[in-house]
């Protein structure tokens, strides 16, 4: 895991783990418990952090862009797949891991 900290894409890499894994968080436990058990407040602590992380994500999306140079096509790819639910998870898988080795 700390080897991963080593470079931008790794960096890039970890952020993309977390954001995919709160956005996860607050499609599938936050919505649910405020719409169907009225608990607001999940929504707004998940929801922050979920944002947080996504700013983090796409500044680190453009520094990988610009160091790796990055197609445009392969950073829009990248940019619009992390509004999908598991997109992070996929777009690790077929176009960061290799990346990094």
């Amino acid at each position: 895991m700390l080897s991963l900290l080593r470079s931008t894409i790794g960096r890039f890499r970890l952020i993309a783990l977390a954001e995919g894994i709160s956005f996860l968080i607050l499609l599938f436990i936050a919505m649910p418990l405020k719409y169907i058990w009225d608990q607001p407040l999940f929504v707004r602590y998940f929801g922050s952090v979920h944002g947080l992380l996504f700013v983090l994500y796409i500044l680190l999306l453009a520094l990988c862009t610009i160091e790796y140079r990055w197609s445009f096509k392969k950073a829009l790819i990248l940019g619009l797949i992390s509004i999908i639910p598991f997109g992070n998870f996929y777009a690790d898988k077929k176009y960061l891991r290799e990346e990094q080795q």
